[in-house]
């Protein structure tokens, strides 16, 4: 039997490429259709170099098209990628680079509790261990917990003289150098400020510290989408942007505007991925069973929703919780599930730096104003 040529574009036509919502045959992905005796080439064209985007519309093809045309026939998917250029924005202005640090990664999430600090914490020590050199910047200015991870939080920054200039000298251990407003209050003190008095200080720790080399400065945001993530970029050229998350829907939902959020038209800050935490619970007894009890696989979904990278999971397990609250971030203990997971996601996070490094061009700081009493973008 032939197979005609009509019938494949029309089984073309039920594959949605994602995040583009029309089908791969409206939107232009499909450039080419060539039938031999059983054999069938499909070349198309897509806009995202993610190897999960690409992987899945050839899986997407080759599905339908032996579940609607003919299931015996040979299909090869030829895929090309043409990534758009974007136009420069004249509405951003460059902002102030720290001398010496290569990348800056900004970990967020939209809702609170879902692990972010305690995610950022376990990035930082694993890349540390593949041989990066690694600072944190606390940004969550009202609820700061890496001194408390990083069991400094009785240590106070020293003041050391660079070119004449008096700097602070970020505390530093496991080999990760750390600044937060945590080090300048007390334990149990409220800092109850305003949005400026906030950004003000986050420019004193940003600019006013001796950060010396860093291939990766990780900045640990706030939860939610507010001031003071529009002043870290107003300061900050910022690489890229992490978001965590856990399964639940509640979660997934405030995490889509995170996401939202960094690609704003006038902020534009690339996505590096979608972490989940809390993905899934193995009880010691039972190391087989996986049991789901957030939901199961949120925020990959969603990470295929959005057209972002998918860049792993972390399991629900009480040791990280006890690391955490001990100071000694879980991924430092070696041969664990723990450390296994946090250094796939890590080498993920690496790898999507690198490739948004050599596709698309340095981040520029965002331009702010303040009105009213609130943070507005310029248009």
């Amino acid at each position: 039997m032939s197979i005609s040529k009509q019938d494949i574009l029309k089984a073309l036509e039920t594959i949605t490429v994602a995040g583009e919502g029309k089908n791969m045959v409206a939107s232009g992905a499909v450039q080419n259709v060539m039938t031999f005796a059983d054999e069938i080439i499909v070349d198309i064209k897509l806009f995202t170099p993610a190897l999960h985007i690409k992987k899945r519309a050839e899986a997407d093809i080759i599905k339908t098209i032996h579940e609607k045309v003919d299931a015996n026939a040979k299909v090869q998917v030829n895929i090309k990628i043409e990534a758009p250029v974007k136009p420069q924005n004249p509405n951003l202005i460059k902002g102030k680079p720290i001398p010496g640090i290569q990348n800056i990664v900004a970990v967020a999430s939209g809702k609170g509790g879902v692990g972010k600090s305690t995610v950022t914490a376990n990035l930082a020590v694993t890349l540390s261990k593949m041989g990066f050199k690694v600072g944190i910047l606390d940004a969550d200015i009202y609820g700061p917990s890496i001194p408390i991870m990083f069991d400094v939080a009785m240590e106070k920054p020293l003041s050391v003289n660079i070119g004449g200039k008096s700097k602070m000298k970020p505390v530093e251990n496991y080999g990760i150098k750390i600044l937060s407003i945590g080090f300048f209050t007390q334990p149990d003190q409220a800092v109850i400020w305003r949005g400026p008095m906030a950004a003000k200080a986050l420019n004193q720790l940003i600019f006013d510290a001796d950060w010396g080399e860093l291939d990766f400065m990780l900045i640990d945001l706030p939860p939610g989408t507010g001031d003071i993530h529009l002043s870290i970029m107003q300061s900050l050229p910022i690489t890229g942007a992490v978001v965590v998350s856990t399964p639940q829907n509640v979660a997934l939902a405030d995490a889509r505007k995170g996401v939202a959020m960094f690609r704003q038209e006038n902020i534009d800050v690339p996505v590096l991925g979608i972490i989940e935490n809390m993905a899934y619970f193995t009880p010691a007894e039972l190391p087989e069973n996986k049991y789901y009890i957030f939901g199961k696989e949120g925020a990959k979904h969603l990470a295929e929703d959005l057209d972002v990278p998918f860049l792993g999971e972390v399991p629900l397990v009480q040791s990280i919780r006890e690391a955490g609250d001990a100071g000694r971030p879980a991924a430092l203990q070696t041969a664990t599930q723990t450390e296994e997971a946090f250094e796939a996601i890590t080498r993920n996070v690496v790898e999507e730096t690198v490739r948004r490094n050599e596709n698309l061009p340095p981040t520029e700081a965002i331009k702010i104003t303040t009105m009213a009493g609130c943070s507005a973008v310029k248009k």
